[in-house]
């Protein structure tokens, strides 16, 4: 994987095509930098989205031009720039890590980076045990033992309300409190959208990867068969004793998603595997430096593209 930048090209000149950014290649996992200012592409057959600038008339002149600096996010023939520094706004169907910031009445708020927090409801989570039913005062009043102030959690944005706060929610087998692991926060428009966010590494560690680039890296977790026990476990939020090899492993995965995040690269399961591999050559402690973050990067983009040609 590797980060191109292409040649800055004011609005009101005229370019050859060789100018053109490759939006193709962003099919194959590249992560296109762009300026203010900077062509993407003037192939009509792209549509611009937040972050660009149409020409006022496209039949005539169908130039799609970058308004911001960021990472240039295509989805089929639909084209925006994601900034690299913005504050995280969501989507629909996103999963997030998020810290609880307050309770309310039915409802606790979570900070997850956003420019508003997340709205977390009574209704909008599984009790533990599984049971399916209408919440009570009781339930109400016992709110604090179930995600208290300061509390990891990971959940999904399921819509949001009339003030563009998001609407959370935690029904699911995958939601819940987080433990036995440590938080890792990079720019959120380097986590790249996939169809699973919870993702069990080969050396034996899972990684949550929000998409408001908060990642959490814990030890590996069998999730239970039965439902029921599955959501004790998710309220629990009681860390267990983790030998010496796993404590390594968690601070070697996260030390890996930090040179990531230094390097500006797009981030996922992938990356990660790779990335780690590279990171094994070097003692934990030298992992810190920023020369060999470096290092372990550009060797991870390399395998990761020899990997594709195969």
């Amino acid at each position: 994987m590797h980060i191109s930048i292409s040649r800055p090209v004011r609005k009101g000149v005229a370019a050859s095509g060789d100018d053109d950014m490759d939006v193709d290649g962003q099919a194959h996992g590249a992560a296109h930098v762009v300026t203010p200012g900077e062509v993407i592409t003037r192939d009509p057959a792209f549509a611009g989205g937040l972050g660009t600038i149409p020409t006022l008339d496209r039949s005539v002149d169908p130039t799609i031009i970058a308004s911001v600096t960021g990472i240039v996010d295509r989805v089929n023939k639909f084209i925006r720039v994601q900034q690299l520094r913005a504050r995280y706004h969501g989507e629909v169907g996103d999963v997030i890590v998020g810290r609880v910031s307050e309770l309310g009445p039915k409802r606790w708020k979570i900070d997850f980076g956003g420019q508003l927090d997340g709205v977390l409801t009574l209704d909008s989570i599984s009790l533990p045990g599984g049971v399916q039913r209408r919440k009570s005062e009781s339930d109400e009043l016992h709110m604090r033992e179930y995600f208290a102030e300061g509390d990891l959690i990971c959940a999904e944005i399921s819509s949001r309300y009339r003030d563009g706060a998001a609407q959370l929610n935690m029904r699911g087998k995958s939601f819940g409190k987080l433990r036995n692991g440590n938080l890792v926060t990079v720019p959120s428009s380097l986590v790249k959208r996939s169809k699973s966010h919870f993702t069990t590494l080969s050396c034996g560690v899972d990684a949550v990867l929000g998409m408001n680039g908060w990642i959490w890296v814990r030890k590996h977790e069998t999730m239970a068969e039965d439902q029921s026990i599955q959501q004790e476990t998710n309220f629990n939020g009681q860390n267990d004793p983790l030998t010496e090899r796993e404590r390594e492993d968690i601070a070697r995965v996260s030390n890996c998603i930090q040179a990531l995040g230094q390097a500006n690269n797009l981030i996922n399961d992938s990356m990660i595997s790779y990335t780690y591999e590279a990171a094994l050559e070097y003692p934990l402690k030298e992992l810190i430096r920023d020369e060999v973050r470096e290092q372990i990067v550009v060797i991870a983009r390399s395998e990761l593209a020899s990997a594709m040609q195969q």
